[in-house]
């Protein structure tokens, strides 16, 4: 099969910037990472891209904006030569069977003078899926080779995992719950900081363990798989009146809650967990983990993976994948009623 040097572009929910990967793959079991780079946001611009979330305010001035800051990613990576991008955009707003990602695949392409895949939720929502999570397939062409049943854990704003069995199709994902998203919001309004770095506020904290225990109370978790979540589907849960160390252990102690309320609906036990995206850094978050899990918890790194740049990668996978007519979604990991192919190609001009 045809190898691919394919860029991957992603900005997750927490609003810190742009992962670029360039990957080269055959869209199935080959995979070989390449260079990686984030870019951060500006606080003038990731003030805009927060105010347009749930679809307000100016989106198309956003949207164009987002785009010309996605090439300006792309040509910072100097990655040669290069087939195509993966341009995940923005998600502004997923309730399904609504999802809108912003981000302008034509003028990417125009931009950047490289084919674009963009797109890549529409089809499965069309298919009766949630249109997320859709990293799974890249985790498992990863985990070929590794001891399973596993776990690959993502914590970026929202968090989600995938569950990788013994069989070539034993596979499950979904949306645990809140990752990283309230617990930055609470160090913006509370402290002025983007978010809790090393979990170093949380750890002087005291978890409210009833606040805990009425967020576990929601019905989305006693949900069966796979189902989804917006970055905000929590935000009721903010702890008011707590103060700001207090505030912030107990957002974790959910997000590590939530989590590990997640292993219930596994086939089978996972040997090992695997974290990847921001949360990773956390080890105020982890170490929540660690004492909630049974099995082993840790970075991607410890396997040889790029964290900071596995969901960027993934997002190139997933064009590879796209203009072969392969599936980027299952049954199993969006609730799409078959497997379901995806994203929309714009060739460059």
């Amino acid at each position: 099969m045809r190898l691919r040097r394919v860029i991957g572009l992603m900005s997750g929910t927490s609003l810190d910037g742009i992962d670029a990967a360039l990957l080269v793959t055959d869209g199935r079991e080959q995979v070989q990472a390449g260079a990686s780079l984030t870019v951060p946001y500006d606080p003038a611009f990731r003030q805009k891209l927060r105010g347009v979330l749930g679809g307000r305010g100016d989106v198309a001035a956003v949207e164009q904006s987002l785009t010309e800051l996605h090439a300006q990613a792309v040509r910072a990576l100097d990655a040669g030569e290069v087939d195509l991008i993966g341009f995940h955009g923005h998600t502004i707003l997923h309730r399904p069977p609504r999802t809108w990602q912003i981000g302008d695949g034509a003028l990417l392409a125009r931009l950047t003078g490289i084919d674009v895949v963009n797109d890549f939720r529409s089809a499965d929502v069309a298919a009766g899926g949630e249109g997320a999570p859709l990293v799974p397939l890249y985790h498992r062409a990863l985990a070929h080779r590794l001891e399973r049943p596993l776990v690959v854990l993502n914590i970026g704003g929202v968090a989600n995992l995938t569950w990788i069995g013994d069989g070539p199709e034993e596979i499950l994902a979904f949306d645990t719950g809140p990752g990283n998203a309230l617990i930055d919001d609470w160090m913006l309004a509370e402290t002025g900081q983007t978010h809790d770095a090393n979990g170093a506020l949380a750890r002087t904290g005291r978890v409210d363990t009833a606040r805990v225990q009425s967020f576990l109370a929601d019905p989305y978790f006693a949900r069966k798989p796979p189902k989804s979540l917006d970055r905000d589907d929590f935000t009721r849960y903010r702890p008011v009146g707590l103060s700001a160390a207090d505030g912030a252990a107990t957002l974790t102690a959910m997000t590590a809650a939530a989590i590990a309320a997640a292993a219930a609906h596994f086939p089978a036990p996972a040997r090992r967990w695997l974290v990847t995206g921001g949360g990773r850094h956390n080890s105020t978050l982890l170490t929540m983990l660690t004492q909630r899990l049974n099995g082993v918890v840790a970075p991607v790194e410890s396997v040889g993976w790029q964290g900071d740049a596995l969901e960027a990668q993934a997002f190139a996978y997933l064009a590879a994948r796209a203009v072969e007519g392969l599936p980027l979604s299952l049954p199993s990991t969006t609730g799409a009623k078959i497997p379901t192919k995806g994203g929309r190609h714009h060739p460059a001009r």
